[in-house]
């Protein structure tokens, strides 16, 4: 063991490999209680997705510790699965049994991506001002969908939306939970996320807002409502009801979220640790490869993408240098499997703040963006605001792809576009005329 993952090499042990993989855990470990929650607004069944969630992490981070040898944890990634839920199946009207063999179609173009070669390609041809959009823009998205699980903002016809009744009693949980993980982020309390959904639900217990579960360990519920549906409902309705143009684009942004959000965090958390040489990374296509096989594997136990999680670098932090360390999170998410009776406590208001605060973290790369260059700050902010506004991760990415061509031209810099971006700026005007009809 020691051999294999090289610890002498590393300049680690059992004992910091050990401390740093339940740090990551625990930093992470709110995936398994908000994932579910957000799914299932699609139908899905929560105690399927709880399982789906625990596996697809722990296979993918063991892939990722065993082949890769990187300290680095894989969930099912924020954002992506509020795209699923929110986006493709309530916004679209896609039968989530469709998008999640979207989702799996987009693990395999990644895996074909990474075994070709053409990931440079691809990662060259879209501007970083675009990518840091897509990441704020997100960020907002979630954020919202939190806001408006905790009741602070609430529809309202004359406005579209406003301040919620903020004296409500399950409001007044969700903002204690925000509060309490404010305060635990800005003293840096590694899991500080985690332990805020804990002290939420405890007060919502505690004040009656929250029937105190049943038990707290149980057998693992049943993966069947959601194992292998990806494949079973197309036999059922057929291809026709499947290749569209609209599941061209989810497939398309499912990839390309999952393919930059993964190779941001894998470079920043490698970065941290050390890894990177030269401005390389060393085994990139490993750590790429385990991602997109993680991912076409989440999609038949029944949950949206799996990417790498940027709270690994809490683990990194703690030490951890190796795979053994992702080996030892992976074993954590397993155990997790038979905590399922703690999702009747985790109600919207216990995961609001959650997502509140995954948006602020997402928003930073807003700090990126050139905002002097208004060819740029155009498509940029055009990806950011529709996002939150259109209730669409997709349909932001769309607007930007569409507008950077045309300022570009415009600003007689046609000839810098990538001419894959022509290609895309076809697709996404058909998907928008696709819609109007």
């Amino acid at each position: 063991m020691d051999r294999f993952f090289r610890f002498k090499e590393n300049g680690t042990s059992y004992k910091r490999e050990t401390v740093a993989g339940v740090t990551t855990f625990l930093s992470m470990a709110y995936i398994l209680f908000v994932n579910p929650d957000l799914l299932s607004a699609t139908g899905m069944d929560i105690g399927a997705v709880f399982v789906a969630t625990a596996l697809a992490a722990a296979l993918g981070t063991l892939i990722m510790g065993v082949v890769a040898n990187y300290p680095i944890a894989l969930a099912p990634g924020m954002g992506l699965n509020a795209f699923f839920a929110f986006s493709v199946v309530i916004g679209m009207g896609i039968d989530w049994q469709i998008a999640l063999f979207g989702v799996f179609i987009s693990g395999i173009i990644f895996i074909i991506i990474t075994l070709s070669g053409i990931r440079e390609i691809i990662i060259n041809a879209i501007p970083a001002e675009l990518k840091y959009a897509a990441g704020a823009g997100i960020g907002l998205f979630i954020a919202f969908i939190g806001l408006k699980s905790a009741g602070i903002v609430v529809p309202y016809e004359a406005t579209a939306v406003t301040l919620g009744d903020m004296t409500a009693s399950t409001t007044l949980l969700a903002i204690f939970g925000l509060v309490v993980t404010v305060i635990f982020m800005v003293r840096g309390v590694k899991g500080g996320i985690f332990y805020g959904m804990i002290l939420t639900a405890i007060a919502g217990i505690v004040v009656g807002l929250i029937d105190m579960p049943q038990q707290v360990v149980s057998s693992v519920p049943s993966l069947a409502p959601t194992f292998g549906q990806a494949f079973t409902y197309i036999g059922e309705v057929g291809w026709g009801q499947v290749l569209t143009i609209q599941l061209l684009v989810v497939i398309l942004t499912f990839l390309f979220v999952d393919f930059f959000d993964t190779a941001g965090t894998l470079y920043a958390v490698a970065n941290q640790a050390g890894f990177v040489k030269d401005n390389k990374l060393p085994r990139a296509n490993r750590a790429l490869l385990a991602d997109s096989s993680a991912t076409s594997i989440g999609a038949i136990l029944g949950t949206s993408t799996t990417t790498a999680y940027i709270e690994s670098s809490s683990g990194v932090a703690a030490g951890g240098r190796t795979g053994f360390t992702s080996v030892v999170t992976a074993g954590l998410f397993l155990i997790a499997l038979f905590f399922s009776p703690l999702l009747t406590v985790v109600t919207p208001q216990v995961t609001a703040p959650a997502l509140i605060i995954v948006g602020i973290l997402m928003a930073s790369s807003l700090g990126l963006i050139d905002w002097k260059r208004f060819e740029i700050a155009v498509p940029a902010f055009l990806t950011v605001v529709a996002m939150p506004l259109t209730y669409s991760i997709a349909h932001g990415i769309a607007l930007g792809f569409i507008f950077y061509p045309i300022t570009m031209i415009v600003k007689g810099k046609g000839k810098e576009v990538h001419p894959i971006m022509y290609v895309l700026f076809v697709i996404f005007v058909l998907f928008f005329a696709f819609l109007s009809h």
